[in-house]
C-alpha cells in the first residue's frame, strides 16, 4: 500500500488548571502498510472521558501521564483497512485504545472486534465498554446495594453515572441522582426511571437538599463528582454505608490542593466502607460484565444516551466540554 496520510492530536503542553485548545496540536503523519501481527484501522468514532484530564498532568496516578507531543490516549471504534494478522479481516469493526488520530496502525491484540448485531458500535465506547463495566464493577461488586436502600449517583447525567442509576433500579433500590442542569433532571426522572434528582447549580444547601430527597439516609453513594456534593453525601450517610469513588472531576483542574471537610468522623461514626476503583482492576471479569450489560440492554431494562460531536476538528471542544457539563450520557466524536 502506498503511503497513507493520518491526522492526530497530539498533548502541546500540560494544563495550569483548566484544559485549552492552546494545550492540543494537530499533526500529520504518513503511515504505510502494517508489520505481522498489526491491522490499519480507520476510527469512526473516538471518545473523550474526564479521566484524560489526570493524564495530562506529570503528578503519580494510577497510569503513565500523557507524554509532551505524544497522541492523546483514548478508547475508539474503528473499521479494518489493512490486516496483517488472521485474527481480524478487513471490513471488521473493531474497538481499542489507540487514540485520538484518523488512521493508526495497532497490534491486532489489542484491539477487540465488535458485534454490529449486538447494539450500535458506539455502545462499545459507552455501555457495554468502559464506561458500562465501570458503572456495573462499581456499583454491584463494591456497594453490594439491597433491595429498598437509597443509592445517590453523582454525575448522574454523565454516562457512568446514569448506568449506575439504572442498574440500581433494576436491583430494587431508591435511585436520587445529582445533576447539573433541571433539563438533566427532568431526564434522570422522566427518561431512566430515577425515583428522585437534585439540580447541583440551584440548590441552595446540598446537605438539606440531599436530606430531603432521603429521608431514610443514603445506604449507598457512587463519587463521580468529589468536591461540595460529596462533602453534602457523607452527611447523610447511613450506618453502615458503601461509597465507591469513581471519579472526582470537581477537582481535576485545581491548580492548588482542595480543602474540605473532614470525612474520616462520619465515615467512623457511621461504620462506612469507602473504596477507589479503577475499572482496569476488573479486566478479568469484564466477559461477565459484558454479559450482563448486554442482557439488561436487549431485555429493555438499561437506556444509553450520547453526545455525539461532528468531526475529527471538534475532539478537543467536545473534551472541553465535559467540564461544563455540556454532555448528556456518553460524549463521543463522529470522526
Amino acid at each position: 500500500m502506498s503511503q497513507l496520510e493520518a491526522r492526530r492530536i497530539v498533548l502541546a503542553s500540560r494544563p495550569k488548571g483548566k484544559p485549552t485548545t492552546e494545550n492540543f496540536r494537530t499533526e500529520t503523519v504518513l503511515l504505510s502498510s502494517p508489520s505481522p501481527g498489526e491491522v490499519l484501522v480507520k476510527a469512526l468514532y473516538l471518545s473523550v472521558d474526564p479521566y484524560m484530564r489526570g493524564r495530562m498532568s506529570e503528578s503519580k496516578s494510577y497510569v503513565p501521564p500523557y507524554e509532551i507531543g505524544g497522541v492523546v490516549g483514548g478508547g475508539a471504534v474503528a473499521e479494518v483497512v489493512e490486516s496483517n494478522d488472521d485474527r481480524l479481516q478487513p471490513g471488521d469493526i473493531v474497538s481499542g485504545q489507540f487514540g485520538w488520530q484518523t488512521y493508526a496502525i495497532v497490534p491486532a491484540k489489542h484491539l477487540r472486534k465488535i458485534d454490529p448485531a449486538l447494539a450500535p458500535i458506539t455502545a462499545s465506547l459507552g455501555l457495554l465498554g468502559v464506561t458500562g463495566l465501570t458503572a456495573y464493577f462499581g456499583l454491584v461488586d463494591i456497594c453490594k446495594p439491597q433491595r429498598n436502600e437509597t443509592v445517590v449517583v453523582s454525575g448522574a447525567a454523565g454516562a457512568v453515572g446514569m448506568t449506575v442509576g439504572q442498574i440500581a433500579k433494576i436491583l430494587g433500590c431508591r435511585v436520587v441522582g445529582v445533576a447539573g442542569s433541571d433539563e438533566k433532571v427532568r431526564y434522570l426522572t422522566e427518561q431512566l426511571g430515577f425515583d428522585e434528582a437534585i439540580n447541583y447549580k440551584t440548590a441552595e444547601n446540598m446537605t438539606r437538599a440531599l436530606k430531603h430527597a432521603c429521608p431514610n439516609g443514603i445506604d449507598v453513594y457512587f463519587d463521580n463528582v468529589g468536591g461540595d456534593i460529596s462533602d453534602a453525601a457523607f452527611r447523610n450517610l447511613n450506618t453502615g454505608a458503601r461509597i465507591s469513588v469513581c471519579g472526582q472531576i470537581a477537582l481535576y483542574n485545581l491548580e492548588q490542593p482542595d480543602v474540605g471537610p473532614r470525612l474520616l468522623t462520619p465515615i467512623l461514626i457511621h461504620r462506612a466502607l469507602v473504596k477507589g476503583f479503577i475499572i482496569t482492576d476488573y479486566a478479568d471479569r469484564f466477559p461477565e460484565g459484558v454479559q450482563q450489560l448486554a442482557k439488561w440492554y436487549r431485555d429493555g431494562q438499561l437506556k444509553f444516551e450520547e453526545t455525539i460531536a461532528e468531526g475529527f476538528d471538534q475532539t478537543v471542544e467536545a473534551f472541553l466540554g465535559l467540564f461544563t457539563g455540556a454532555n448528556l450520557g456518553k460524549q463521543i466524536v463522529r470522526v
